[in-house]
């Protein structure tokens, strides 16, 4: 009978192995959802009911798991837990519902294919194992002296990133609800800077997480992060600059302010 140990060492060195595929795959070919949505990749499903799917395994399996694991009652494991499942209750409910209503006043959202909610689906599984079972299950907490000060450090970047993805999320989503139909430059606050602030957010915040559990599995997660999110923000870059011409800000970076 395979161990969870194996198990857990096998999914850590998958998760290490996947990111750089995925940014090579990414650098070529981009997931066909949003502003890159083109036909020819199977059925699809309505967007908001798509991230809910594709995004729910953060939070059941999530909260199945640290139910089973040895720090189960030690209050710095759930502590250290509820970041993540903020930021994902979010993700999983709170945002969905905004597109949501959204697609409702407007109807002119494309499908999700279901073919990238599998993919992604599968991900959050590996994803929310790894995170979980680290934080519940095989973190040494007892001879962790500088737990306190990584997680508080840690969470001040995490809640700095999260502020920066919810409100870019909010600009992007109110864009939509403006009249004329069609996308439109977003302007103001961080995409004075950047393209994608909220793909900027999203990193910063993995980067908190990283610091806050000080693991290979923060880590390992932070570095897909950036794998996944990296070349779409190049490729949502470049396609505002061929959409809109003259009328994109030439200064903005596509996704690091000033650099990149």
């Amino acid at each position: 009978m395979v161990s969870d140990q194996r198990v857990f060492h096998y999914s850590l060195l998958s998760l290490y192995v996947i990111a750089p595929m995925t940014f090579i795959a990414l650098r070529f070919l981009q997931a066909p959802y949003g502003k890159h949505y083109r036909p020819g990749w199977g059925p699809t499903i309505y967007p908001p009911l798509a991230w809910f799917l594709m995004e729910s395994p953060t939070i059941w399996l999530t909260l199945l798991l640290i139910s089973f694991g040895l720090n189960f009652s030690n209050p710095k494991s759930l502590v250290l837990m509820s970041p993540f499942l903020f930021h994902y209750f979010h993700r999983t409910c709170i945002y969905p519902l905004r597109l949501h209503r959204n697609s409702a006043r407007r109807n002119t959202a494309h499908g999700y294919p279901i073919s990238m909610l599998v993919l992604a689906f599968v991900f959050n599984i590996l994803n929310a194992y790894l995170q979980a079972r680290w934080v519940s299950h095989y973190k040494d907490y007892e001879n962790d002296g500088w737990f306190w000060w990584r997680f508080f450090g840690g969470l001040v970047v995490f809640l700095g990133g999260m502020a920066v993805n919810i409100w870019s999320d909010r600009v992007l989503v109110g864009l939509k609800k403006e009249g004329g139909g069609g996308y439109k430059v977003p302007r103001g606050g961080w995409f004075d800077l950047v393209s994608c602030p909220n793909y900027l957010g999203e990193i910063v915040e993995w980067l908190g997480w990283a610091v806050m559990t000080w693991s290979w599995v923060g880590l390992g997660f932070f570095l897909f992060t950036c794998a996944n999110l990296v070349p779409r923000a190049l490729a949502n870059h470049r396609w505002y600059l061929e959409k809109f011409g003259e009328d994109y800000p030439k200064g903005r970076k596509a996704v690091i302010p000033f650099l990149y």
